[in-house]
């Protein structure tokens, strides 16, 4: 009788075990860093634009040459496909607002508007994308927005 009430003890201890495990990762879910409507949508700021054109080899920093009321917009992607973009701060003349649709394929991102390139990089706060052939054929402009 005891032998059986240790080998009962035992199993239910095993599964109250595996059942507390399963719990404990459910309650720890980490954020989706997928490149997707949901996994990008949230708001974020510019924090780098870099160009690079086919005849050189060191890119030129273009966020440093970007009037201060541009500096401080913000751009919200919503995971419905509308996005806003909001100039914030200190205010353009005239504003440079504005609101439209959005879409992710693959690492494609395309809009009717700001926001065209492909994504380099995303790790749940810091989005890289960029643009070939921005200003002329063979350059690249690489935009860095950081989540807020």
């Amino acid at each position: 009788m005891k032998t059986a009430t240790i080998k009962w003890a035992f199993v239910a201890l095993a599964f109250g075990t595996m059942f507390a495990c399963k719990k404990e990762k459910s309650e720890s879910s980490t954020p989706s860093c997928e490149v997707s409507m949901s996994g990008l949508s949230g708001s974020y700021r510019l924090t780098g634009l870099e160009y690079k054109s086919p005849t050189s080899t060191t890119p030129v920093d273009f966020l440093a040459a970007m009037d201060d009321c541009e500096k401080d917009d913000m751009l919200t992607l919503n995971s419905n496909g509308t996005y806003k973009y909001d100039d914030m701060g200190t205010v353009c003349s005239p504003s440079g607002s504005e609101q439209g649709t959005w879409t992710v394929s693959g690492k494609t991102l395309t809009s009717d508007g700001i926001l065209s390139g492909t994504v380099a990089s995303y790790d749940c706060k810091t989005l890289v994308y960029y643009v070939e052939n921005a200003l002329t054929k063979g350059d690249r402009m690489t935009y860095t927005l950081v989540k807020k």
